[in-house]
């Protein structure tokens, strides 16, 4: 019989996981604008222990009621840099020592199972209806995208956020 674990259990299991997370992950959020969006993907980033989060362009921020609400406190665990400009936010993470993938329904991107998300590399995510803007697009190291097999053409940002945060940790961690 299996039983739901108990908080003992559950520090010991995250305990665990965290042990075996080499690397860095840092995100670039390049005018995510809903702040609900932002909230879920700072608590995923929380939950995923990003270590860098670069805000730009018209990006809602942490301190948003909408932001607040939906992140359920989890920014405090979170490293912020606010830039203006997208371009600057890519300058900054390469300067921190992060490889820049946009994550992005782009010509020239690759299945996201098949970047390479290992070491120190920084995630880029553009606006819900735009995407990453030119100068992310064009100042990534590389483009990665998430198939899709349904009939539908595009994922929420915030979602495709968390599958993109969970591939770079899950490309990680040790073989099965």
């Amino acid at each position: 019989m299996s039983r739901n674990l108990g908080s003992t259990d559950l520090k010991r299991l995250h305990r665990e996981w965290r042990r075996q997370a080499p690397g860095r992950i840092g995100l670039i959020l390049d005018s995510v604008a809903t702040p609900a969006n932002v909230g879920s993907i700072l608590r995923t980033a929380a939950a995923l222990r990003i270590d860098d989060v670069w805000l730009c362009g018209q990006t809602a921020g942490p301190d948003l009621g909408g932001t607040k609400k939906t992140s359920l406190g989890s920014e405090r665990y979170l490293t912020f840099h606010a830039v203006e400009q997208p371009a600057a936010a890519v300058v900054a993470a390469k300067t921190a020592g992060y490889r820049v993938v946009g994550i992005e329904l782009a010509e020239a991107a690759v299945a996201i199972h098949a970047a390479d998300l290992t070491g120190s590399v920084c995630l880029a995510l553009g606006h819900e209806d735009r995407g990453l803007t030119t100068a992310v697009l064009q100042g990534a190291d590389q483009l990665a995208f998430i198939p899709q097999l349904g009939r539908i053409g595009s994922l929420n940002v915030a979602t495709a956020a968390s599958i993109a945060m969970y591939e770079a940790r899950r490309q990680g961690w040790p073989p099965a």
